[in-house]
């Protein structure tokens, strides 16, 4: 399906002081999980979303890293521009950050340390984008939700509410870091005012689309898991759960070399030679089984 009215960005900005040292030199979002970037999990999910226009924004310092591993994406099919967010000024800023580059779009949103995994992670993706009428997002059961933002459904599954990270939660559905917006998201942003606390609150956008009467909630199963890499102990857990997962059933996940080749953004050949270029490591040696395994019935005899 034509996604060409779409725009996503990666937010992967920010200092990541919970998880110093290890954030004393690098992005979080390129911390391993597992085998693999931590910001590989969160492009992947757009990917199976069939996205292929992406503005990653981060720090002045980070984004020279961010364009040596990513570079401008066309390796895997896909379009990657690079943005600086100077000052970690909240979510929202993003919109006004890419301004020039969503304009006139519709605009996916996820955070750099968000990691999903679900057999039905693409369809669900899509489904938001296909059916959304202003704004989607995503809800997910956890058993703390003080530290997440909260929405409250009525008995029809219509959200009523959402509340910043409260102290007496309404429910137990916290809001991920996955958005998909209509083009009136680059006005609502520019009319935003700071926080409290200093920051443009993602929540206000969300906000703003629900007193509209144009706020979707999809709600995503106990067959999902969600995952962040904002502590040490999350990004161990994460860790271990890639691992658990890849081992047990001798599949990547958050591969892009593979979404892309599944997706239809790059051939058997192309595949073929980024199999070529690889390493001896396991990950590049994965991507060269993939070649025989997924390219089989189309690659030429050569």
């Amino acid at each position: 399906m034509d996604r060409s009215e779409w725009k996503a960005i990666i937010l992967a900005g920010g200092s990541g002081t919970r998880l110093h040292p290890l954030t004393r030199s690098v992005n979080k979002h390129l911390l391993p999980v597992f085998d693999k970037p931590m910001i590989y999990y969160p492009l992947s999910t757009l990917m199976l979303g069939g996205l292929k226009d992406y503005v990653i924004i981060s720090t002045p310092e980070a984004l020279p890293h961010f364009q040596a591993l990513l570079g401008d994406g066309n390796c895997w099919g896909l379009n990657i521009e690079y943005r600086e967010q100077a000052e970690p000024r909240g979510i929202a800023e993003c919109f006004l950050i890419a301004e020039d580059l969503i304009e006139g779009k519709n605009t996916a949103l996820i955070l750099g340390d968000n990691i999903f995994y679900s057999d039905e992670l693409g369809e669900k993706v899509q489904r938001g984008m296909d059916a959304n009428n202003g704004a989607t997002i995503f809800g997910y059961e956890v058993a703390d939700p003080t530290a997440f933002g909260v929405i409250n459904l009525d008995v029809d599954g219509r959200p009523v509410s959402i509340d910043e990270k409260p102290k007496k939660p309404k429910s137990n559905l916290a809001v991920p870091g996955l958005y998909l917006y209509d083009k009136r998201v680059l006005e609502y942003a520019k009319s935003l005012k700071p926080s409290a606390r200093g920051e443009m609150e993602i929540t206000d956008i969300n906000r703003r689309y629900l007193d509209d009467g144009e706020l979707t909630v999809l709600r995503f199963g106990r067959g999902t898991a969600w995952l962040d890499g904002g502590t040490h102990e999350a990004l161990y857990a994460a860790g271990q759960f890639i691992k658990v997962v890849e081992d047990r059933t001798g599949l990547k996940i958050g591969c892009p070399e593979e979404i892309a080749f599944r997706k239809g953004f790059i051939s058997g050949d192309q595949l073929a030679e980024l199999a070529e270029q690889g390493s001896k490591s396991d990950y590049d040696s994965y991507v060269r089984v993939l070649v025989d395994r997924l390219t089989r019935a189309v690659m030429p005899k050569r």
